[in-house]
């Protein structure tokens, strides 16, 4: 380790980084480059011993990191302080008294230009600049008062001011704060809160946070999210927003900091066991009583107080770091982040998200690679799948006690520079058609008609892009199910909300298969998982997503299921020839297997003109008929039900559906005694369907109630509607819509009036 006046400093090689790492644990004050003189000073002074730095971190009880644009700043002034001090036939005091006649003003001249061109240039190399200038300006003047003599040995001191101005003319930092230098005073610090902004990391955490606002950008938004503070800012060299995030942990006094440090060592040496994720809720629990009795029994030790509220949001921190996922649990934290993309090369590249109102978003988030292989190595153990380089994917899922999230992970040697990850954050509670309604997902109308398809036990199929809402839709789907019938899932990643209906009352198997990139596994393969469940009894069927060989085993629960229960899944594409096409020809499953298929429900992404925004929407509902041979896109085997309408930003009945011309809603209505052959009272019931997801939605909305959209309210309402329908048939022979909606909208008010929303 070498020694400089004021700092111990290291210089360390990570791969292509050259790393200076400044020991601050004795200095008095908080060492930053924008802020204190001394540190910049002191940092110059050892820049210029060492020139290769990359990167420059100051340890205390936070690490304060400038990357290497930052560095590359300094790098350049110290080189700059260098060669003034080494060059002295240039700048020093033999220059300016080369003449016996000059050697009167050289001494004058000298201590002018060593104040600046030393001391000032490392402290404050703005300042510097601006002073030679006024220095260089006010010397012109002085020379045209003054004789021959000083005139003529004048002109070599404005050399060197000049050959000094312009060597910092050529820095970059010059360069960036010269637009903002009109009415500078020295020692005014501001200019270099433009360019050196640190990435802070605690002691105890391995992530790093850009804490600073950015100085030019506009605030557009600010909420919390949980305790966590979160600024949306818009700024003006670029069309993402900045996703501002000020956790607790970062705010915390430097006692609190050393507190943790020494509480994340201790429980550090705890390795926990794939046994203690599989309820994560409960492990959290008893970490964070293990937690709260480290924390009172250091506080002991140190003689010190806390109140109760301060240890518990400590031992939540100290949790969050050593078992959880540090940074990633607080943006899982916020609802309104929908994705998180990490990519590598960890370190050097802050954390994405996609937010639900702003879009595409980046973050002042950098994890480091020590934080990455942590994650992995969690991530390894809740799944219990590999990933090394027979296996450089992961895909899993991971429950948090506030969020659920799909994960997936690229490792060596697909990805060549490093681990980068992938989360797509679920809804805590299970997404509802009318929750989808009220984001214009669907309309009324689409409700009501796949209400009436769920109950009608038919096969379906959820399609769509990527990031189109499939996964949020089929939970939808389920919360149509009613509760009296069983219901099996199998997905290879768990993204269905299983547990929140388990927890509804639903009676649920969930089912995990094998990853179909995934090898080298004890897991059952996802067709055999398929099959399974048709020797498990009478049960509707919801596959998470069609992507391998499972389509057949798919489709044969399809056949075997039809007119019995419902059987669903999600598959990617955009239309239904889409899917046709990638269940025929890329999954191999047979043509006429694939007239199994129900009805196709397609979801996507729909943008605005200009790129910026985007909208999830439901964008068909085509029913599949069964008369074709070859090709059912030329041969008119897909029927549009609904389509979506650009002009009306919702999706429109067919003139087929208004007619009545549906194969698929005639065979729901063939099996129930009141509608065979009625046309009018399938589409009175579809109607009524509508209108209590309609009256529902607009009640919300109106009185500011949104727990009424959520899955427990609209399961009990599924079920009333269900209750209420088998009354009034029985009461007066048929499924009269006026009665039923009168004998709902009054079981309504008084729910709503009992539960005291209003």
């Amino acid at each position: 380790m070498a020694e400089n006046k004021a700092f111990p400093h290291e210089v360390i090689r990570e791969g292509d980084e050259v790393i200076l790492n400044i020991n601050c644990e004795k200095f008095s004050r908080l060492p930053s480059l924008e802020n204190d003189p001394l540190t910049m000073a002191n940092t110059v002074d050892i820049l210029t011993e060492s020139p290769n730095v990359t990167k420059i971190v100051f340890a205390q009880k936070r690490s304060y990191e400038y990357d290497y644009n930052q560095t590359m700043l300094l790098v350049e002034i110290a080189k700059v302080y260098s060669s003034i001090i080494k060059d002295k036939d240039a700048y020093g005091y033999a220059a300016l008294a080369s003449q016996p006649e000059c050697s009167r003003f050289a001494a004058a001249w000298y201590a002018t230009l060593r104040h600046l061109s030393a001391d000032l240039l490392k402290s404050d190399p703005i300042g510097c600049y601006v002073e030679l200038k006024r220095e260089y300006r006010e010397e012109k003047i002085r020379q045209e008062h003054s004789d021959a003599v000083y005139q003529k040995c004048g002109m070599r001191y404005l050399g060197i001011l000049s050959r000094i101005i312009d060597l910092l003319d050529a820095t970059k930092l010059i360069q960036l704060i010269k637009p903002y230098l009109a009415g500078y005073r020295l020692g005014d610090r501001s200019p270099y809160m433009r360019v050196f902004i640190p990435s802070i990391k605690p002691d105890f955490m391995f992530t790093k946070l850009m804490a600073e606002y950015p100085i030019e950008g506009e605030e557009v938004d600010n909420y919390l999210a949980e305790e966590n503070e979160i600024t949306v800012f818009e700024l003006p060299n670029t069309i993402q927003y900045l996703y501002h995030v000020m956790p607790p942990e970062f705010k915390l006094s430097e006692d609190e900091y050393e507190l943790l440090d020494t509480a994340r060592e201790i429980m550090a040496e705890h390795k926990p066991q794939r046994s203690e994720f599989v309820d994560p809720q409960r492990m959290r629990q008893v970490f964070i009583s293990i937690g709260k009795d480290l924390i009172e029994e250091l506080l002991e030790q140190r003689k010190q107080k806390m109140s109760p509220k301060k240890i518990e949001v400590l031992a939540n921190i100290l949790v969050r770091y050593t078992v959880g996922f540090g940074l990633i649990e607080v943006l899982l934290s916020d609802d309104k982040v929908q994705d998180i993309t990490i990519n590598s090369p960890l370190g050097e590249i802050p954390i994405f998200i996609v937010h639900q109102d702003y879009g595409e978003c980046y973050t002042n988030i950098i994890p480091t690679r020590t934080e990455s292989e942590s994650w992995a190595s969690k991530l390894r153990m809740i799944s219990g799948r590999p990933l090394d380089e027979a296996n450089p994917i992961l895909d899993t899922e991971l429950e948090l006690p506030n969020a659920r999230a799909r994960v997936a992970v690229i490792a060596p040697p697909l990805n060549p520079s490093g681990i980068a990850y992938a989360f797509r954050r679920h809804r805590d509670k299970p997404w509802t058609l009318p929750l989808f309604i009220a984001n214009r997902m669907i309309n009324p109308l689409a409700a009501g008609i796949i209400s009436f398809i769920i109950d009608g036990n038919r096969t379906m199929l959820v399609a769509g892009t990527r990031s189109a809402g499939k996964t949020s839709l089929m939970g939808g789907v389920l919360t149509e199910i009613m509760r009296k019938y069983r219901v099996i899932t199998i997905e290879d990643t768990l993204e269905l909300p299983v547990s929140a209906l388990r927890n509804l009352g639903y009676n649920i198997q969930p089912m995990k298969v094998g990853a179909a990139l995934t090898k080298g596994t004890a897991e059952v393969p996802a067709e055999e998982g398929i099959r399974t469940t048709l020797r498990m009894g009478d049960s509707a069927l919801i596959i998470g997503e069609v992507r391998s060989t499972e389509a057949r085993a798919l489709y044969e629960a399809m056949r075997v299921g039809a007119m019995a229960n419902v059987v669903a899944g999600t598959i990617h594409g955009d239309s239904p020839y889409g899917v046709f096409d990638r269940v025929v020809n890329d999954l191999q499953v047979p043509r006429t297997s694939f007239k199994a298929t129900d009805v196709i429900i397609v979801a996507n992404p729909i943008r605005s003109a200009d790129g910026l925004h985007r909208w999830r929407r439901v964008t068909q509902i085509t029913e599949v008929r069964k008369h074709w041979e070859q090709d059912p896109l030329l041969e008119n085997g897909f029927v549009d039900l609904m389509k979506y309408s650009t002009d009306k930003d919702e999706l429109e009945p067919s003139a087929d559906l208004i007619n009545g011309d549906s194969d698929v809603l005639k065979a729901i209505a063939g099996n129930v005694k009141d509608w065979a052959g009625n046309w009018d009272a399938v589409w009175d019931n579809i109607l009524l369907r509508t209108k209590i997801k309609e009256t529902l939605v607009e009640f919300a909305q109106k009185n500011k109630m949104p727990n009424l959209l959520e899955a427990d309210f609209v399961i009990q309402s599924n079920d009333s509607f269900h209750k209420i329908s088998d009354k009034i048939k029985e009461e007066v022979g048929s499924l009269d819509s006026k009665r039923i909606f009168f004998d709902w909208n009054e079981w309504f008010k008084r729910q709503v009036k009992k539960s005291k929303l209003i």
